[in-house]
């Protein structure tokens, strides 16, 4: 496991433009550290700041337990009393970690591709430091993606061939977006279920469409998404939503868990609504991963960081 191949990035900000090489790459230093692998000496201190512009638990303890385990030093940020209340810029406030020796941030924002304007500042602009993106909008979550990955390559050793359901909120789901490109690039068939209003023929390109009760006795993994209420402002179909008309139609409840094959598995992004997408009493059951999700999410976050720290010479990592 030592000399495992070491990727190294200026930022990580997307799974677009990883590589298959790259992404097991990833999964493996991230199960080498979850095995017990020494973290990498640092020569220098690494400063880090976790930008929370959205409610987060999983995620930014997450973060800040890879970062300790990986000896940076954490520099708190509380976007409730920051300069952003006063009408300060995102692009203004990494400007001012920058300033005070900040090397890493890790942001999560409501903006789409908010870290667009960090990481390709105008000719006039002289921001330097290194993004890694825990959530923009609508758009991405590398880290989730990623730690799912992992999750799934533990439980089978492969990604060829294997048929993997996302089914939910899947407009809406950064996780969804992310999730299906790099599934797709790993060799995995993917098929999506849930609400068709919350479904875009866009995705069509990635995997087929079908009822949840189609998909249930032929999946290897059901990706559940939760239904995120906070982000259908506008959207009619809010006003009509029924949580156990949904847990009936689009939900694993015991009759489903029952009808999957022995080797399936469930997984969750979390926060999970109990008895919606997934039956309460099933969120610790033998099937569901969201538990193992979690506790990869340290591991894989510690490998994107240090892709980024060696990409950025931090630490007298190279």
């Amino acid at each position: 496991m030592e000399n495992l191949a070491l990727v190294d990035l200026p930022n990580f900000v997307s799974v677009e433009k990883l590589t298959e090489k790259e992404v097991q790459a990833l999964i493996q230093r991230a199960e080498y550290f979850k095995q017990g692998g020494a973290v990498p000496a640092l020569t220098k201190p690494v400063y880090v700041t976790n930008m929370f512009f959205e409610d987060s638990s999983r995620t930014h303890t997450s973060f800040e337990m890879a970062e300790r385990k990986l000896g940076l030093t954490v520099i708190p940020f509380d976007p409730a009393h920051s300069s952003v209340n006063k009408g300060e810029t995102l692009y203004d406030t990494s400007l001012i970690m920058n300033a005070l020796g900040v090397d890493l941030e890790v942001i999560r924002h409501s903006e789409k591709e908010y870290y667009e304007k960090l990481i390709h500042p105008q000719v006039d602009q002289h921001l330097n430091i290194g993004v890694v993106n825990a959530g923009d909008g609508s758009g991405q979550h590398p880290s989730q993606c990623l730690l799912d990955m992992m999750t799934i390559h533990e439980h089978f050793g492969h990604f060829k061939g294997l048929k993997v359901a996302i089914v939910g909120d899947i407009t809406n789901s950064r996780v969804a977006k992310s999730n299906m490109e790099l599934l797709n690039k790993l060799g995995a068939e993917v098929y999506f279920s849930g609400p068709d209003y919350w479904y875009d023929h866009a995705f069509d390109q990635y995997g087929k469409y079908e009822k949840l009760d189609q998909l249930v006795p032929k999946m290897d993994v059901m990706m559940l998404l939760r239904v995120q209420h906070e982000r259908h402002s506008g959207d009619p179909n809010e006003k009509s939503f029924d949580a156990k008309k949904y847990h009936e139609q689009y939900g694993i409840n015991q009759k489903r868990y029952d009808q999957l094959k022995p080797e399936t598995i469930i997984m969750h992004p979390g926060p999970i609504n109990h008895d919606v997408e997934l039956a309460g009493k099933l969120v610790e059951a033998p099937k569901s991963m969201f538990f193992k999700q979690m506790q990869n999410g340290v591991f894989m976050r510690m490998a994107m960081l240090e892709a980024v720290m060696r990409g950025r010479r931090l630490g007298g990592l190279h």
